[in-house]
């Protein structure tokens, strides 16, 4: 009985080891949408705050490819979303949130302003197909 429950308990770990720990690999179309994220990020001319100090956004951009290569390089990572949650939130040092702070405006969390940008490029007529 108790090797039953030692194999159950083994399988039932690699199983959740396998679930969160990698993703399929990135598609192109992914990781064009990720370069395009960040490209906003980089042409807003926000600031970008990791632990506790504040960024340009072209240094925030290359901060954050380097973390999507590491990412894409383990296959941990296969949509602009799972990049967002798994590079772009929060430090991966220090367990820190991610700030972007615009002009005058207040901070907001890297994460409300990477999915907002997303969204916004989603919904572009360029995204669609259109002319």
């Amino acid at each position: 009985m108790e090797s039953l429950l030692r194999r159950l308990l083994l399988l039932f770990l690699a199983g959740l080891f396998l679930a969160t720990g990698f993703a399929a690999p990135l598609t192109p179309a992914a990781r064009a949408e990720i370069e395009g994220l960040l490209g906003r990020l980089e042409m807003s001319r926000c600031e970008f705050q990791r632990n506790g100090t504040w960024h340009n956004a072209a240094d925030a951009k290359s901060h954050l490819l380097v973390k999507l290569n590491y990412l894409e390089e383990r296959g941990m990572v296969a949509s602009t979303e799972q990049f967002i949650e798994r590079a772009a939130t929060q430090s991966s040092l220090s367990g820190q949130p991610y700030q972007v702070r615009c002009a005058n405006i207040a901070p907001v969390p890297s994460r409300a302003w990477l999915l907002s940008q997303l969204q916004l490029m989603r919904s572009a007529p360029a995204a669609k197909g259109a002319p």
